[in-house]
């Protein structure tokens, strides 16, 4: 099991994006759940980023909506970062 890390800024990040797309919440509560459970199951479509991001790994929760996260494997955390549409997450 990994240990899901919110920080300050992802929680308010969340909270205006969820407002702003009520119907999603489902589907992201869904992720959340999935992510600590297993972060490489298949349909959580995880990949690292690359440049600016190359720090960064990015997970799918539709087809049009991602979050952004810092993945340590070796600590079993996983911080996320920003959430939004592909366009927004990967600016």
């Amino acid at each position: 099991m990994y240990q899901l890390v919110f920080t300050p800024s992802y929680e308010k990040r969340v909270k205006k994006f969820l407002k702003k797309h009520p119907e999603i919440k489902k589907q992201y509560a869904k992720t959340i759940k999935l992510m600590e459970a297993d972060p490489f199951h298949p349909s959580l479509r995880i990949h690292p980023l690359v440049g600016k991001l190359k720090e960064l790994h990015s997970i799918s929760i539709n087809l049009s909506y991602r979050i952004s996260i810092e993945f340590m494997i070796e600590d079993q955390r996983i911080t996320p970062i920003d959430i939004g549409t592909h366009d927004k997450v990967y600016k």
